[in-house]
């Protein structure tokens, strides 16, 4: 995954862009860049890796050294960047957030045509981003190159292009991830998350629509190409990766956890002790439950955090599911004889879920029901790079359909995202003993769409039912 924050105004903008990006800190793990542009000196970038070390400490030189009026900042899971291009279009620098599916045929078409090169990064990848450029430095000026990247993309991409005129935000062609502007007096920013400019003084202008390209400076935003008709935003931003106080098209992420949580109480009969989320993110889906059901809310088992932030997570899956395990500190008084009830925000391989489901149990607990707040994830996400996942087959669900089906190499998946077919009923029961959960239930997919309050058709609900 990974976010952004863009800033331009009449002053220097250094300090807005470094606390700005900073809060987008939850969205990315491996790279982190700021680019800033003055009259004076031209472009300047500054990447650091972030895989051991927080945003902050990693940046906290560069913004005594860099100074601007226009800056773009980035935190990413994948790629270096902001990357800064000089092509026929001028200099200017950019940034991205997506997936592209179709990379090899685009890179073979630009090869064919003689008109591109490519760095090569460490893992032998092509840099998404200098892609995005690459296309984009097809066409004679920049808002011809951002559509037509979007046309030409298979998958999602929201860029921002800063150039020494101001920045150029294009949200994805069907909206799957947001851009919202805000603006205070002399200066306007570009975040993906709402709420990260609030406390620098910015206030709410607008959220773009799907495909819609804008340039922001210091006087406010300008539509340069208008929105389209057809939304599909990702329901997993309110699920998971979203902050709790971020809010997507005028749905707020928290109050949409708790409805949530409300709508797996209403459904199940179970009468435990306790409703406790995984922290962080099924906390509010947990309370959610525990206000409407009357059981208590507590915490069982605390996340460690001051030395342990999200951005310290290896790329090995093994390492990376043995640190979560390390920041669940138990509080054995909550767990000793206790019939529990747990809401994660999702069931993805299963791993870490089972570990800690074991670590409750030898800590003394007397039942582990587990409540995701979120139905069976079917398919690989093919819009957004939410997983390291490589492939379908690591998540759950799908292992334990193969085990169901045995020698058919192309199962009917629809029965089993129907919730009432004895397909799901059956692949339920096998993940809960595999998992070794006192039982399970998921959210439904009706209900989960209706905790957001967004029509359906507006909504990506590709990976629990492979619907497009």
């Amino acid at each position: 995954m990974g976010g952004f924050f863009g800033v331009a105004s009449k002053e220097n903008c250094i300090f807005d862009l470094f606390f700005g990006t900073d809060y987008h800190s939850h969205l990315g793990t491996r790279r982190a860049g700021m680019a800033l542009y003055s009259k004076e000196e031209g472009f300047d970038r500054a990447i650091h890796n972030i895989e051991n070390t927080p945003f902050r400490t990693k940046f906290d030189k560069d913004v005594n050294k860099m100074h601007g009026t226009l800056g773009i900042g980035c935190i990413s899971d994948y790629e270096p960047q902001p990357l800064i291009i000089r092509s026929h279009h001028g200099t200017y620098a950019i940034t991205t957030v997506g997936k592209i599916n179709n990379k090899d045929e685009i890179v073979s078409e630009i090869f064919k045509n003689g008109r591109g090169h490519f760095l090569e990064m460490s893992g032998g990848d092509i840099n998404a981003t200098e892609l995005v450029a690459a296309v984009i430095n097809q066409k004679d000026n920049l808002i011809e190159g951002m559509q037509y990247a979007q046309e030409l993309i298979d998958g999602s991409m929201t860029m921002l292009i800063m150039t020494e005129k101001g920045i150029y935000a294009a949200r994805d062609r069907y909206g799957r991830t947001p851009v919202t502007i805000g603006i205070k007096d002399n200066a306007c920013c570009i975040s993906f998350e709402s709420f990260a400019y609030l406390n620098l003084g910015y206030k709410p202008e607008r959220e773009l629509g799907p495909g819609e390209i804008v340039v922001v400076t210091p006087e406010g935003v300008r539509t340069l190409a208008a929105p389209g008709k057809d939304m599909k935003i990702c329901t997993f931003l309110w699920i998971y990766y979203g902050y709790p106080t971020s809010s997507y098209e005028g749905v707020s992420v928290e109050e949409m956890r708790y409805r949530c949580g409300a709508m797996l109480a209403k459904r199940d009969d179970v009468k435990p002790d306790i409703v406790a989320g995984v922290p962080d993110s099924g906390t509010a889906h947990a309370i959610g439950y525990a206000n409407e059901s009357g059981i208590p809310f507590s915490r069982p088992f605390i996340k460690y955090t001051p030395t342990w932030p999200r951005s310290f997570m290896p790329t090995i899956q093994s390492k990376r599911d043995l640190i979560a395990k390390m920041k669940l500190i138990p509080v054995h008084d909550l767990i000793k004889d206790r019939s529990l009830l747990l809401i994660d925000d999702s069931i993805v391989r299963g791993t870490q879920l089972r570990e800690t489901t074991e670590f409750l149990y030898q800590s003394g607990a007397r039942e582990v029901h587990i409540r995701p707040a979120c139905p069976p994830l079917l398919f690989g996400c093919k819009y957004l790079n939410f997983s390291r996942s490589t492939s379908e087959m690591e998540l759950i669900a799908r292992r334990v359909i193969q085990e169901l089906e045995g020698d058919n190499k192309y199962p009917n998946l629809s029965v089993y995202a129907d919730p009432e077919s004895s397909e799901y009923k059956e692949m339920l029961k096998k993940i809960g003993e595999k998992l070794n959960f006192t039982s399970l239930r998921y959210h439904r997919l009706d209900d989960m769409i209706a905790s957001v309050g967004i029509d359906k058709c507006k909504l990506c609900t590709y990976c629990w039912d492979g619907r497009e």
